[in-house]
C-alpha cells in the first residue's frame, strides 16, 4: 500500500500502527509475561507485513517490554521486582529533576491542561476503563515533566516509562489503586498551582513510592 506521500511514509505508518498494538497487547494482558511471540502471526493479527512487525519489536526491545533470546525469538519480558526498583530509582532521579525545572514554567494553560488530564483521569478510573486512565495518566506527568524539560532528558523518562508501562497496568487493574492514584493527582494539582517546588517533588515521590510499594505486594503473591 502507498500513500501519495510515499511508499517510505506508509511503511513508518506500519510500524508506528504495531508499535502501539503490541504495547496495548502488552498492556492489557494479551500478550502475557514470557510469553513467545510469533512474528508472522503477530504481523497477520496487526494486519501489516512482517518487516514492519519485526521493527516495532526492536523498538519494544529497546524500551525493555520484549525481550530478544538468538534462534529463539522475541518473548515479552518478565515482570520482575527487582528491574521495577531499579527504574523506579532512576525515575526519581529523572523526574524530580524535571518537576523543579518545570515549576516556573507553569502558566494557566499549562495548569488548566493537567487538570483536564487529572479529570480524565479519574473518569477512566470510575469506568474501570485501564487503558484509557494510562493515557490520561501519561498525559498528566508528562504535563508537568515536558515543562522545563530539554529533549535528552524526556527521551530518557519517556524510555524508563515504556520500559514499565504494564507494571502500571496492573497496578490500574486494582480498583483501590486507581482511586489512590486519583488522590495523588488532586495534591500533585493542588501543589502546581500553588507553584510550590518542594511540595510538588515530595507529592510525585510520594506517589510513585505508594505504587511501587503495591507492585511489590501484588508481584510476590504466589500464583496458581
Amino acid at each position: 500500500m502507498r500513500t501519495a506521500n510515499g511508499k517510505g511514509e506508509t511503511h513508518h505508518t506500519s510500524q508506528q500502527h504495531a508499535v502501539a498494538w503490541l504495547r496495548r497487547a502488552i498492556v492489557e494482558g494479551e500478550l502475557r509475561p514470557g510469553a513467545h511471540i510469533q512474528q508472522d502471526e503477530i504481523a497477520e493479527r496487526i494486519g501489516v507485513s512482517l518487516i514492519p512487525a519485526r521493527e516495532a519489536l526492536k523498538v519494544l526491545e529497546g524500551e525493555g517490554q520484549v525481550t530478544y533470546i538468538p534462534r529463539r525469538g522475541y518473548f515479552v519480558s518478565e515482570l520482575l521486582i527487582e528491574d521495577l526498583v531499579e527504574v523506579n530509582m532512576l525515575r526519581e532521579l529523572l523526574e524530580d529533576r524535571a518537576a523543579r525545572a518545570a515549576v516556573e514554567f507553569f502558566d494557566d494553560d499549562a495548569l488548566d491542561r493537567l487538570e483536564q488530564a487529572a479529570e480524565e483521569c479519574s473518569r477512566a478510573s470510575t469506568s474501570g476503563d485501564v487503558a484509557a486512565q494510562l493515557a490520561a495518566n501519561r498525559r498528566f506527568h508528562f504535563g508537568i515533566f515536558e515543562a522545563g524539560s530539554g529533549p535528552h532528558m524526556m527521551r530518557l523518562i519517556r524510555l524508563l516509562w515504556e520500559s514499565t508501562e504494564a507494571y502500571r497496568a496492573i497496578y490500574y487493574n486494582v480498583e483501590a489503586e486507581r482511586h489512590a492514584a486519583d488522590d495523588a493527582h488532586a495534591r500533585i494539582l493542588e501543589a502546581a498551582r500553588a507553584r510550590d517546588t518542594e511540595r510538588l517533588v515530595a507529592e510525585l515521590d510520594a506517589h510513585r513510592d505508594h505504587a511501587l510499594r503495591s507492585l511489590v505486594q501484588i508481584l510476590s503473591r504466589p500464583t496458581d
